[in-house]
């Protein structure tokens, strides 16, 4: 007798990151009720969702971008990295074409307003499983004017002026950390957290802890 197709093959395992514990629940209902997606692990902060991504190896992961300890852009990053194969969703409610680039620099293969999941984010799913871009509709022309707008004004921006690690320990700075707290926090030394702060000073061109945080500010990689 032949035995029914199984369902366990098509369905898309998801890892939901987003450090809004209400933001989640309304999400995962979204999804948890498309047949063929299901959401395998949550997680409230980018350095969670790394730890749940390599622990659950899930199909596609989707981050807010603002979130404690690491962003979302910073997990993305990271997941891409060590789970290719896993796709990436941006969840966030920042319609700004910054962070859009920045999301796919980081390997994201889209980028979806909160204020439209209920409409958007499973098509989205779907798409980002296709291996299809997804952006929510009439963005992308916006957001590549104004980018180009931006690059032509100030065309001597860097791509990237600082590595990956100092990029941890700015973010981690600028939400008040010690050294001694963000040396446990990365499990590196006083003496190299104090050597990475000195780099990201000379780097940027910046004076102080205060400046250090209007630049992570303007950056993304905390919220004012």
């Amino acid at each position: 007798m032949t035995q029914p197709p199984t369902t366990q093959a098509t369905t898309t395992r998801i890892l939901l990151a987003d450090d809004h514990a209400l933001v989640r629940r309304g999400v995962r209902l979204i999804l948890d009720n498309e047949i063929g997606l299901t959401v395998v692990a949550e997680a409230s902060d980018g350095a969670e969702a790394i730890a749940q991504a390599r622990a659950h190896d899930p199909d596609l992961a989707i981050l807010d971008i603002a979130m404690p300890r690491l962003t979302g852009l910073q997990a993305a990053r990271e997941i891409s990295a060590a789970l290719p194969r896993t796709r990436i969703l941006i969840l966030t409610m920042y319609d700004n074409e910054q962070y859009f680039f920045e999301a796919l620099k980081a390997g994201a293969s889209g980028y979806v307003l909160k204020s439209v999941a209920d409409r958007d984010l499973v098509e989205a799913c779907h798409a980002a499983m296709r291996g299809e871009p997804f952006l929510y509709p009439g963005a992308i022309n916006a957001l590549i004017r104004n980018y180009l707008d931006r690059a032509r004004d100030d065309p001597s921006i860097p791509e990237r002026p600082i590595t990956d690690r100092e990029e941890e320990i700015l973010k981690l700075v600028a939400e008040g950390h010690t050294s001694q707290q963000i040396a446990d926090i990365l499990v590196i030394s006083v003496k190299t957290v104090e050597r990475h702060r000195a780099n990201l000073l000379q780097k940027l061109g910046l004076k102080d802890r205060l400046e250090l945080t209007r630049y992570a500010i303007r950056v993304g990689l905390i919220e004012p």
